[in-house]
């Protein structure tokens, strides 16, 4: 059963937007949980633009799902994954001012850093997954760091599926091949939505997890976010 992970920067952005606590984030998680995710990812910035490190300890001890953090392995970064223990850590190679996540990791090019990185995780327990494209050898030296997972980085794939979805998936299912002959668990994430997510797990049905956060945010201004989340679920069998 590939499980669903709700990204809830967006609903920060929308807070911080007017200040105050209104929507509230904890609560809003919380009901992800409740309405059927299957956990809840967050991405702490340097700026806190929308997801604070505050909310980041509030949130720990209130869930009763799976915890991702994904962020760029700064110092600060390291400090605070280690204090609050999620049960996942998703590492990608965003600048501090980057809009969003655009890009997987050169492995190779960063293999030593990342190795690093993920044994200070390992060590503490905490699952470990590298944001990752489609390039074979970039999935290897993730394996050979010391990743428990990888997260491929779906954005291609949802800006060809109108055009073509047979020739948008095909790359993706071959590193879902080498990942899997890796031993490597399997992560998917960026631009996936109501459209194109049923297609995408159709094709690669052994993904552990999809972490959601914009486009299913949008959604559920037209749908709500309870019969949004069952929707995102429905895409997932």
């Amino acid at each position: 059963m590939t499980k669903l992970s709700v990204n809830i920067n967006k609903v920060a952005t929308l807070r911080n937007a007017r200040g105050g606590n209104m929507p509230d984030v904890l609560k809003v998680a919380q009901d992800c949980e409740r309405f059927g995710a299957d956990g809840i990812t967050v991405h702490p910035r340097p700026d806190e633009r929308h997801i604070r490190r505050s909310d980041v300890y509030a949130l720990r001890p209130l869930l009763r799902t799976e915890f991702n953090i994904e962020g760029y392995p700064s110092r600060e970064f390291i400090d605070l994954v280690l204090k609050v223990k999620p049960h996942q850590v998703t590492l990608v190679p965003d600048s501090p001012t980057q809009l969003t996540s655009n890009a997987g990791w050169d492995t190779k090019a960063h293999f030593t850093f990342l190795g690093e990185v993920l044994d200070v995780f390992n060590q503490a327990g905490i699952r470990t997954s590298v944001f990752v494209s489609t390039d074979a050898e970039m999935i290897e030296y993730a394996a050979k760091a010391g990743a428990d997972r990888v997260e491929l980085y779906t954005e291609p794939y949802a800006s060809a599926y109108a055009q073509n979805k047979e020739e948008a998936v095909a790359p993706f299912v071959e590193a879902a091949k080498v990942a899997r002959r890796l031993g490597l668990g399997l992560n998917a994430g960026h631009d996936l939505n109501l459209e194109n997510l049923n297609y995408f797990y159709q094709n690669i049905p052994w993904l552990d997890e999809v972490s959601i956060g914009h486009a299913l945010i949008c959604d559920a201004l037209y749908l709500g976010l309870e019969r949004t989340i069952q929707e995102y679920k429905n895409c997932l069998h």
